[in-house]
Formats: structure tokens, sequence, C-alpha cells
């Protein structure tokens, strides 16, 4: 059995190792230990880019000072307000 790959050093890096998995594994040609060696690695990566994108949005709130509020466009179905009422521009 061969030694379990190191987690990547960055977020970015285990997004691309995940997605050349799935390329490989779109083509149903690994054999059946392989594919499961390989599944068990995306799984690893999976969870590795989620726990990543947990942590950054932890900081978000910190930084936001927790008041992140789900998105509410306008009635227009934007939320651009900076150029209402704006005659200005032409």
């Amino acid at each position: 059995m061969t030694k379990p790959a190191s987690t990547p050093k960055t977020f970015e890096a285990a997004v691309s190792e995940l997605e050349a998995i799935v390329r490989q594994m779109e083509t149903g040609s690994l054999p059946l230990e392989q594919a499961l060696e390989q599944y068990r690695r995306g799984i690893i990566l999976l969870r590795h880019c989620q726990d990543r994108l947990d942590a950054a949005e932890q900081q978000v709130r910190i930084l936001e000072d927790d008041t992140l509020a789900p998105f509410q466009p306008d009635a227009s179905g934007t939320n651009d307000s900076a150029h209402q009422g704006d005659s200005t521009q032409g």
C-alpha cells in the first residue's frame, strides 16, 4: 500500500489536485483499486478545501464584526444605489 499524500499547502493547490482526480475518474479507465484510492484522496482534499473555506468565512465574520447578512437585492433586481437619483450622468 502506498503512503498517503500530504495535504496541499494552499487551497488552490488542493482544488487543482481535486479537479485532476475528477477528470481522471471521469474517463472510467482506472482499475478499481486505483479508483478507490483516488476517491479517498478526493475526499481528503474536499474536506481540506471545506475547512479552508470555513476558516476564511470565520475571518471575514471577524473582520465584518459578525454583521454578515444574506444578500437582498432591491425591487429592480439590482443593489446599485450609487447611481440612484444621479441625473448628472448622461
